[in-house]
């Protein structure tokens, strides 16, 4: 939590509202935050005294849909799950399904390069954004990227802005990638009588050359807490849970497929292609975090490792929960190898504050997915939570060329001071 309230907000309407708030900042030398919906799990987007908020949440417009080349136009403060809505009338949809698809913006999935349930088939935000349009410090609008889904013409910008959490420019419009909107879905819900057997299942997937487009591991306690918020019964199930579902076309005989390799080991298993029993199904891994946060405040991490080395990380957490005293849930997108341990706080741990406990429990979580050859952010970004854990994964001469070409976008150093790298 900041140490006080910013200098200012600014709630930008337009473009050229956010052009000269940028040129007046660099003028003055003025540090500028930019922020959405607020939904980041990494502290980019909170402003210290001394720095201006630069809310671009009003710009929310769908500029344009085009159905024959697949593309989305539209500004950065529309709500993803909006978006996907609207391709949802042409057939098509946006493929990044990040957990708070209901709220989160656009603009705040590209700063952080957000992944989401779908993220093991359609891949992360990255993967859909096509060209930016982008206000650098000193006001100056820019265009990068193409209009087309093949081009090589130059350095990839594009890519570079992504996931950048606001320390290059200011995200004010983008082409987007649409897909074709899957006519079938066929879902399976297995259990299983330890977290291990369900990673073995996930990895055995892959290793049946199978590639679900959903594929979601959730372990004993985060099942636990779910039976308490909703009165379900699936802790008496099993120790765990995977949630796998199949599109397209051949969605039934890849789930057949699928349901093969998963009934070797799972206790108990049930397929559906009725879409109300598929939301029942897939209900159990949406309600993971509510679950949690219904039990008080909640440290939310982010780890990947390979996938072949799922079922090591995920013991190992459970292992540094015994080990500092904490409360630590886990679920993960299996599919890429993404846990999300979630270290409950205790009720009088001061807000904006984590207990030294707690942060201890972070700390080994993030060496040990660093020692399982993984990374200690997959999509929530490095923000300011992360920032001293940098150094500890990236190769020092592209942690420097990194800053070199931040200092490029951002002479004065006016944008995000002291967040991502």
């Amino acid at each position: 939590m900041p140490a006080g309230p910013p200098l200012a907000v600014v709630r930008a309407g337009g473009v050229e509202d956010v052009r000269r708030t940028l040129a007046e900042a660099s003028r003055t030398g003025t540090p500028v935050v930019t922020r959405g919906a607020g939904t980041g799990l990494a502290g980019a987007a909170a402003a210290a005294p001394g720095e201006i908020v630069l809310d671009v949440s009003g710009l929310d417009r769908i500029l344009a849909i085009d159905p024959v080349d697949q593309v989305a136009r539209v500004e950065p403060g529309v709500i993803t799950a909006e978006l996907d809505r609207a391709a949802a009338a042409f057939g098509l949809m946006y493929a990044p399904d990040p957990g708070s698809v209901a709220t989160c913006t656009i603009g705040g999935n590209i700063a952080t390069n957000a992944g989401g349930l779908r993220g093991a088939r359609y891949g992360v935000t990255r993967d859909s954004v096509l060209a930016l349009d982008v206000v650098l410090a000193d006001g100056t609008l820019l265009h990068v990227g193409r209009n087309t889904v093949k081009g090589v013409a130059g350095l990839d910008l594009t890519g570079l802005i992504v996931g950048s959490e606001g320390t290059l420019g200011v995200v004010v419009g983008a082409t987007l990638r649409l897909l074709p909107r899957p006519t079938r879905i066929a879902t399976a819900v297995a259990y299983f009588a330890s977290v291990a057997d369900a990673a073995a299942a996930a990895t055995g997937l892959g290793a049946a050359t199978l590639r679900p487009a959903v594929l979601e591991l959730v372990d004993a306690k985060t099942l636990a807490a779910i039976d308490a918020l909703r009165g379900t019964g699936h802790a008496e199930r099993g120790a765990a849970l995977l949630l796998v579902q199949a599109d397209g076309f051949g969605a039934a005989e890849e789930l057949e497929a699928a349901a093969a390799v998963l009934a070797r080991t799972a206790t108990a298993l049930t397929t559906t292609t009725d879409p109300a029993v598929a939301a029942e199904l897939a209900a159990a891994r949406r309600d993971a975090l509510p679950a949690i946060e219904a039990r008080g405040r909640a440290l939310i991490e982010d780890i990947a490792v390979p996938r072949s080395r799922l079922a090591e990380a995920i013991g190992g957490v459970h292992a540094i929960a015994a080990d500092t005293g904490t409360d630590i849930y886990t679920f993960a997108h299996a599919g890429d190898g993404n846990l999300h341990p979630i270290i409950r706080l205790d009720s009088d741990a001061e807000p904006g504050t984590v207990p030294p406990a707690a942060q201890r429990a972070a700390d080994d979580i993030f060496a040990l997915a660093l020692s399982l050859g993984g990374t200690v952010t997959a999509e929530h970004g490095i923000g300011l939570l992360k920032r001293h854990w940098l150094e500890r994964e990236l190769d020092p001469a592209a942690l420097a060329l990194q800053r070199r070409i931040k200092a490029l976008f951002d002479p004065a150093g006016i944008l995000n001071p002291g967040k991502a790298i």
